[in-house]
């Protein structure tokens, strides 16, 4: 049954991970243009061990070069192994789900999958 359910969680947010991958270019610029000091910028990532385990997390991003997000893992670790809260990660942004930017108020831009992820009820 698990698989199951990861499958129709998948087809779940697919359009919203499109969503975010369409508008990634620009909020890329914007990153790479200078965000406020006070604004940070995350993408979300698959993480993925060698059990075969899988758990998504966000990345605070500090370095962007090509196509390549370089950050540190933003969120505690709890299904895979090998990873931790604070460890250097980098990942090709076709490997991203989704992104957002924090504003020092509590908003956000873009978290798209998340936002639906709010009201979502399998």
């Amino acid at each position: 049954m698990q698989a199951a359910q990861a499958a129709a969680f998948d087809a779940a947010i697919a359009p919203y991970v499109a969503e975010a991958r369409k508008s990634f270019p620009a909020a890329k610029s914007r990153f790479l243009q200078g965000l406020p000091a006070d604004e940070a910028f995350f993408v979300t990532v698959q993480l993925k061990d060698a059990k075969g385990r899988s758990e998504r997390v966000f990345i605070r991003v500090v370095e962007m070069r090509g196509t390549i997000v370089f950050g540190s893992i933003a969120n505690d670790i709890f299904l895979v192994d090998g990873f931790k809260a604070g460890q250097k990660y980098s990942a090709d942004q076709s490997e991203i789900l989704d992104w957002l930017i924090a504003k020092p108020d509590g908003s956000e831009e873009g978290n798209f999958v998340g936002k639906f992820l709010d009201t979502y009820k399998p």
